[in-house]
């Protein structure tokens, strides 16, 4: 009985023995270690651009080997981002890019068109665009679409007019840098005046990826398909008024420049309640350290429900910050200078590719991009957006506003550097400093 005693004794010091705390003494933890390896330093730069008079080759460091085959070196000095990608370039990302130059014309008497669509770009399944030329007194003609027209003025002075299922009527005249908007089975006309020598040149944007310039209902093609003793009953006129009607479609075609006075060719008064034109050239941009940008949406210009937009410029070294749109596509019409674009989407996929005058971009909602100007002059886009509001979200911004151990478990940023991040929204910064 005594063993046992001294045994359970034993037991006992020895447990407390145990359970007594280490030294109080305060310790710190070891040094954090990178989960993985830490991003690269190599530049990612642009290897050359299109004005170089080389032939470029698609290596970048110790990657890639030279052609042994043929090569279309113009397309290449033009894309050297996609012809030798920065090493952060990863998996596969749809093309989001589209030129103009390469959609099909359809040539008319008094002007052009051309277009993008899902068919030319399979990643912009919610907006497509039509680029249109009207020389001086030609029409577009009297014709309504499924899907909602967005307009920006490239050159030139135009007339418009709608009306709308209320019998309410619009007629507005629209300038470089103007826009207009018409919601789907509106019926409207677009006219080039004669105030420029040249006519008029138009940016259309759809709300619809699959629209189709050749798919438009016109007033011509549809009466040249109505018996004429029917449009004579729905007109109450004699049948001889209509001796003179077009047998297919005008489309696009010459006449008579319209009036001055936008008011001496209006049958009544303008009466809609809001206007479908809108003075975006009148809007003063928002400066910024790297250039400027001005937004027009729906609470500026009421009646554009579908389409808001933003035009941005971006001076030599600058960029559009990093950022993304939480719901809305981008479709991306660049108008001057260079530029490249990597979109992020997810899942470590990126591409980088670049873009000139006259090129289109596509980005899907959600994916992180920048728009950077890599060219010797001013950057000019338009951000096109399938939404009645603009909304972006600042990756500056967003770390700026986050608790700062959260964005230093992160990413590994110094104290000073998390305090240096803007709180406000730069959306066009300037070069590095």
């Amino acid at each position: 009985m005594h063993s046992w005693c001294r045994i359970l004794s034993t037991l006992a010091l020895l447990s407390s023995a145990v359970a007594v705390p280490a030294s109080s003494a305060v310790t710190s933890a070891p040094a954090a270690s990178p989960t993985v390896p830490y991003a690269s330093d190599d530049p990612n730069l642009p290897l050359w651009n299109e004005a170089e008079n080389i032939v470029p080759e698609p290596m970048r460091g110790s990657l890639g080997a030279s052609i042994l085959g043929p090569q279309n070196i113009p397309i290449e000095l033009q894309n050297p981002d996609l012809f030798a990608p920065p090493t952060t370039d990863s998996g596969s990302v749809p093309n989001f890019k589209w030129p103009f130059s390469l959609s099909h014309n359809r040539l008319q008497t008094g002007g052009w068109a051309r277009q993008q669509n899902i068919n030319s770009m399979s990643i912009a399944t919610a907006l497509a665009g039509v680029n249109m030329r009207l020389e001086v007194g030609a029409i577009r003609e009297m014709h309504w679409h499924n899907d909602g027209e967005w307009a920006y003025i490239i050159q030139g002075d135009l007339r418009v007019s709608t009306v709308t299922p209320d019998g309410q009527v619009y007629v507005g005249d629209v300038s470089q840098g103007d826009i207009w908007y018409f919601p789907a089975g509106y019926p409207h006309s677009i006219q080039a005046k004669n105030t420029t020598a040249g006519g008029a040149e138009f940016l259309l944007v759809f709300d619809s990826g699959s629209f189709s310039e050749d798919s438009t209902f016109l007033l011509t093609d549809w009466l040249a398909h109505v018996p004429k003793e029917v449009i004579a009953k729905n007109f109450q006129v004699n049948i001889s008024a209509f001796d003179h009607i077009p047998s297919s479609e005008l489309y696009i075609f010459p006449s008579t420049p319209p009036p001055v006075n936008v008011e001496s060719d209006m049958v009544v008064p303008n009466d809609t309640p809001m206007p479908f034109t809108f003075a975006m050239s009148q809007v003063n941009a928002t400066q910024t350290s790297g250039g400027s940008y001005k937004v027009v949406d729906q609470r500026t210009f009421p009646v554009s429900t579908t389409v808001c937009s933003a035009e941005v410029t971006v001076e030599v070294g600058g960029m559009r910050e990093l950022h993304w749109h939480p719901t809305e596509p981008e479709w991306t019409y660049f108008i001057s200078g260079e530029a490249r674009i990597t979109a992020y989407a997810s899942s470590a996929q990126a591409t980088t590719m670049n873009f000139q005058a006259g090129d289109i971009a596509y980005i899907p909602p959600s994916y992180g991009h920048y728009v950077e100007n890599t060219g010797t002059s001013t950057l000019v886009f338009l951000e096109i957006f399938r939404s009645g509001l603009f909304q972006d979200i600042s990756l500056t911004q967003w770390l700026a506003l986050t608790p700062p151990e959260l964005v230093k478990a992160h990413l590994g940023l110094d104290d000073a550097t998390i305090a240096s991040l803007s709180r406000v929204k730069q959306e066009v910064v300037g070069p590095a400093h």
